[in-house]
């Protein structure tokens, strides 16, 4: 959901937030970001037009309890090129659907659509694309519904903790309402109701 904005430390590797536990890490992995009405760049000749961007990115992908973080090769050296990224991060909740997709020539991957934030970098409609090297993709798919069903339940659980108050009932008694709600005919004392002249 950023682009270029995970925090790494001196071996490219992510900075854990805080109670976040790493769940799996896969050490060879191709990410493809589709970004829909991208802004022009500003390294783009004569402003740039906009439209559709492409940019690709090997490197190590890291699934914890809140995110799904992808982290280029070159990522301490900056990456470069056109159609080159730094560092992918998503939380889970910000992951509109995933898509196993088998196509008859080349190989499998994960198709993901992202929910962005603003000042993320990505527009709405942004799809990420996901294949892994040297494993199988099944399982890592499996693993990351799983987590991402987790943290949607957590997120929803702890919204409705906030938000929800306890409900309050007022006592009625057979006769009509209770004598809490009834008003006082006398002033507090120390207090004197100024007086009224039309």
């Amino acid at each position: 959901m950023a682009l270029n904005w995970t925090m790494l430390d001196s071996h490219s590797s992510p900075v854990p937030l805080p109670h976040e536990l790493i769940i799996r890490t896969v050490s060879a992995a191709e990410l493809t970001l589709i970004i829909p009405n991208a802004p022009p760049s500003s390294t783009s000749s004569s402003g740039g037009s906009g439209g559709e961007k492409k940019l690709v990115g090997s490197g190590k992908l890291w699934l914890t309890d809140a995110r799904l973080i992808f982290v280029a090769r070159d990522a301490g050296a900056k990456a470069s090129g056109p159609n080159a990224f730094e560092s992918l991060s998503i939380p889970l909740p910000s992951i509109l659907s995933t898509k196993f997709e088998q196509p008859f020539f080349g190989q499998n991957f994960l198709g993901i659509e992202i929910k962005p934030v603003d000042e993320g970098g990505l527009t709405i409609g942004t799809k990420a694309e996901i294949r892994l090297v040297d494993k199988g993709l099944f399982e890592f798919v499996s693993v990351l519904e799983k987590t991402r069903e987790r943290a949607i339940y957590m997120k929803r659980s702890s919204a409705e903790e906030e938000e929800g108050l306890p409900g309050y009932s007022t006592p009625m008694s057979a006769a009509g309402p209770s004598a809490a709600s009834a008003v006082p005919d006398e002033a507090p004392p120390g207090y004197d109701a100024p007086s009224y002249h039309p």
